[in-house]
């Protein structure tokens, strides 16, 4: 029997929050920061709950993190801690679970989601972007090197860098047109708007209880420290990559912006949407033993991606969002337990809060590309429904990630949106 939920909007087929999701994140009411929890497109004030008396029969621990103002106290008890309180809000929020008299009480900590304004969910202490998809290295390897589109290490090693955290923003933050060294061919460099401004479609995994310094985690509990899910965008200026990347990599190209989707999705909610990892082509190396899965078989996730872009003018016209492309989680060559025992297989310390993202998420077909430079392979550019033509963003430009999983006669599991809008750089002296 599926379960339903005695908020109706929960309850809606093409709902991103049914009961069976139950995101957390973190909402602005009055003038403090709350922890909720969205259950269709309602908000569930979780420190309404606890001072309210609702969650006395879970330990007091987590009682006290749902009072906090950021998810971090909540992602360092573990899974044990994260399934006892999901289990209590399915309880307080299931149509034939919830009393009468409870189910009043809860029906006055709910906040419509359209008037919250939402914050970071998390103090996050540590970013590092990865870079897990073969398909988006091999397409954007091949631009660069027809002959040989992958470095020799990327088949054995989980590649990453670490980004910088104080320029993540929340989903509907703008994103201003950044400013760098841009090298044109046969000429000196200049310091100018860049021109070539690209989004990345990337899915970050919030880091839970993580490990002492000097102490790795092993892959078999790798996935006790993945918290939960989001969208990211992890905007790159490609003209200044092109220019500044060697020898160190990324820099000023990546960390001017990122945005992240509000609503971190709970692993223990994708467990009906487990898939094998994905299968590596005959010839390629085993992982070596530290990263090799103990349960390959469920140890990917069967998430549809896709990236939504609308200009200026579509948005004056009333034009809905074009859909640019469609991916899917599954694809990744590296997963998500590979990458947090890789992080911290040398003894690096992450701790609850920080933030893993995959790299760019891309497929093998035509129309997955996570990112408009690997569309540089088709002989035209993206053609917009009013005859507007990009290669890469022009200022007005809106980009919209969703990502869901879905299949039969199971509740769809959404993830919101993450969307900024391009403005124009800030140029000064």
């Amino acid at each position: 029997m599926v379960l339903r939920s005695w908020v109706s909007s929960a309850n809606d087929r093409d709902t991103d929050f049914p009961l069976q999701n139950l995101p957390y994140g973190v909402f602005r009411t009055g003038n403090e920061n709350h922890i909720g929890v969205a259950i269709g497109n309602q908000i569930l004030d979780l420190r309404g709950c606890a001072e309210q008396g609702l969650l006395a029969d879970l330990p007091a621990e987590v009682v006290s993190a749902c009072t906090a103002a950021v998810l971090n106290p909540l992602m360092a008890l573990g899974s044990t801690a994260w399934s006892a309180l999901r289990r209590k809000l399915t309880t307080l929020l299931g149509e034939e679970s919830a009393v009468q008299e409870t189910r009043e009480r809860v029906e006055l900590l709910l906040a419509p989601m359209n008037n919250a304004t939402m914050q970071l969910p998390a103090q996050i202490g540590g970013y590092t972007d990865f870079y897990a998809s073969i398909h988006h290295a091999e397409r954007v390897g091949r631009l660069f090197r027809p002959e040989n589109p992958l470095l020799p290490n990327y088949k054995y090693v989980p590649i990453g860098y670490n980004g910088r955290t104080s320029s993540i923003v929340v989903s509907g933050t703008a994103i201003r047109r950044p400013c760098g060294q841009l090298k044109p061919q046969q000429a000196e460099p200049a310091f100018a708007p860049a021109r070539s401004l690209d989004y990345e479609l990337e899915v970050g995994a919030f880091v839970g209880p993580g490990n002492a310094l000097g102490q790795p985690i092993p892959i078999v509990e790798a996935e006790e420290d993945i918290f939960g899910l989001c969208l990211v965008n992890d905007w790159s200026a490609r003209d200044i990559q092109s220019w500044e990347y060697q020898p160190l990599g990324p820099f000023l190209a990546k960390n001017f912006a990122t945005t992240i989707s509000p609503w971190v999705v709970p692993l223990e909610a994708l467990t009906p949407f487990r898939v094998p990892a994905y299968e590596r082509p005959a010839g390629d190396p085993a992982p070596l033993p530290y990263l090799n899965l103990p349960n390959r078989d469920c140890a990917g996730i069967d998430l549809t991606l896709e990236v939504y872009l609308a200009s200026e003018s579509m948005r004056r016209a009333g034009t809905a969002p074009m859909l640019v492309s469609r991916g899917n989680l599954r694809h990744l060559y590296w997963t998500l337990p590979q990458l947090v025992t890789h992080h911290a297989s040398n003894g690096c310390n992450l701790r609850p809060g920080d933030l893993l993202a995959t790299g760019t998420v891309s497929g093998p077909e035509v129309g997955s590309e996570g990112c408009l430079l690997e569309k540089r392979d088709r002989p035209e550019p993206v053609r917009l429904p009013d005859g507007e033509e990009r290669v890469f963003l022009e200022d007005g430009d809106q980009v919209m990630f969703r990502g869901y999983c879905q299949k039969p006669s199971w509740p769809r599991i959404g993830f919101g949106e993450c969307t900024g809008t391009i403005v124009s750089a800030s140029v000064k002296g």
